[in-house]
């Protein structure tokens, strides 16, 4: 199972969406230069992030896109299935009730359960990763004293 340019293009603007949460809307064109991405693709991207309400759009000089809820709260499943649609390896081991389709052999069907085990698998790891898991931690500022506190002083002999 691959995902599309949808998938990878859409996961790195919600980073960036995630690097910049908290200090309101984000210019996609300065996303697009920072990614290096066409910014018209992105601009079809955070449409369909929008619908799915991850992001939320400003209009305005100022305007621009941002995350719809905090980065710890968006699962990367959520992220992928507004991007690329249900997650399945196979149709008949779909994620999404509604995309269900009836298969002839499915009474007689074996090979099903891998499919369904592969499907669970991959949305196991989805569930399990938040965007905040993905958006490095800005760094904080270095607090001297601490720091001078823990070092090892010049020539000193530490064993393990």
């Amino acid at each position: 199972m691959s995902f599309s340019t949808k998938g990878e293009y859409g996961v790195r603007l919600m980073v960036q969406l995630g690097r910049h949460y908290g200090s309101g809307p984000a210019s996609l064109a300065e996303i697009a230069a920072e990614e290096d991405l066409p910014r018209a693709y992105l601009e079809q991207l955070a449409m369909g992030l929008r619908d799915a309400g991850l992001v939320v759009s400003t209009r305005g000089a100022h305007g621009g896109y941002e995350l719809a809820r905090d980065p710890r709260e968006i699962r990367m499943s959520e992220v992928l299935r507004a991007l690329e649609g249900p997650i399945a390896p196979m149709i008949c081991a779909t994620d999404a009730p509604d995309h269900a389709s009836t298969c002839d052999r499915t009474s007689s069907c074996t090979v099903n359960f891998l499919w369904v085990r592969v499907r669970d698998a991959i949305t196991g790891a989805l569930e399990g990763m938040a965007l905040a898991d993905l958006v490095p931690l800005r760094p904080r500022p270095i607090d001297l004293e601490a720091s001078m506190a823990h070092q090892i002083p010049q020539g000193a002999v530490t064993r393990s």
